[in-house]
């Protein structure tokens, strides 16, 4: 299944993809949260679609981010041997992570807002998934049975914010629209191996990233469980996996940021394709 929520910011409702249709699922599902993830919402789901006459979407509606708030979003960093290369950072001997605030989520095609006072927003395209079962202490083994699916992730990042004013990263990670989510979660049965899908991105039509998930360092499963060992994950949880090489911070000669006008989009291997415009912030 492919899991969408369209409409209005703040008041889309859940939908499907069928056959590259867009179908409304609202009066079955109140929303894709931890109620729906953990309450065994996916199984109801697919009898509703085997069963049920569904209204369609038009085609061009706005689509939100495929999830409701979830918990939390963890974040993990220099996952990618490229990526921890050009940042000059070494290859960490166990995941790094660090928090996203969930206030920082949007659809995926919205603007990108450049927070104010910003001189270095940076991209990265990532794999994220969304777990579907509580998971606390979980073996590699038994990991996967706890991920209800996948989608695409843009890990916006001031690095300024993240590395020049000292704490945490989560303060360069956390701004609004940082956490473009979407199109669509794809439940795991969508994709024939979630270790083996191109990712790429492109700003104003440039290729610069252009990455395959074949090069994680630590993999879906070995991350689901490391994390649960610190804290419990909750149905409708994100994971978002790291990015490969080609972000602003590694250009070379010199990095570059973006800024007002600038385009970028980005996608994963059957997790669809998605494009944010940047724009200055405004009070």
């Amino acid at each position: 299944m492919k899991l969408i929520r369209y409409g209005n910011p703040g008041q889309e409702r859940p939908g499907v993809i069928i056959n590259d249709k867009m179908f409304d699922v609202s009066a079955w599902v109140n929303d894709y949260d931890e109620a729906f993830f953990g309450g065994d919402g996916l199984a109801g789901l697919r009898h509703t679609i085997g069963t049920e006459q569904l209204s369609e979407i038009p085609a061009g509606t706005r689509l939100g981010a495929p999830l409701a708030r979830p918990s939390k979003i963890i974040c993990v960093g220099l996952n990618y041997k490229d990526h921890a290369a050009e940042t000059n950072a070494p290859i960490p001997a166990e995941p790094i992570l660090f928090f996203k605030s969930t206030t920082a989520i949007a659809g995926p095609n919205d603007d990108l807002v450049i927070p104010r006072n910003s001189q270095k927003t940076d991209w990265e395209v990532e794999l994220a998934l969304v777990i579907g079962k509580k998971a606390s202490y979980v073996t590699e083994a038994d990991a996967l049975k706890h991920v209800a699916g996948y989608t695409l992730h843009n890990d916006y990042s001031e690095r300024e914010f993240q590395l020049e004013r000292n704490g945490q990263w989560v303060k360069g990670k956390s701004c609004d629209t940082f956490a473009p989510i979407g199109p669509f979660i794809a439940t795991p049965d969508e994709l024939q191996d979630v270790h083996n899908l191109r990712l790429w991105l492109t700003v104003n039509g440039k290729m610069l990233q252009d990455g395959s998930t074949a090069n994680l360092i630590f993999n879906i499963p070995y991350l689901v469980s490391y994390i649960s060992q610190f804290m419990t994950l909750l149905p409708g949880d994100v994971i978002t996996t790291g990015t490969p090489a080609g972000v602003g911070l590694g250009q070379k000669p010199e990095p570059w940021y973006l800024k007002p006008g600038d385009v970028v989009e980005l996608g994963i291997d059957g997790l669809g394709s998605s494009r944010q415009v940047a724009r200055a912030y405004e009070s």
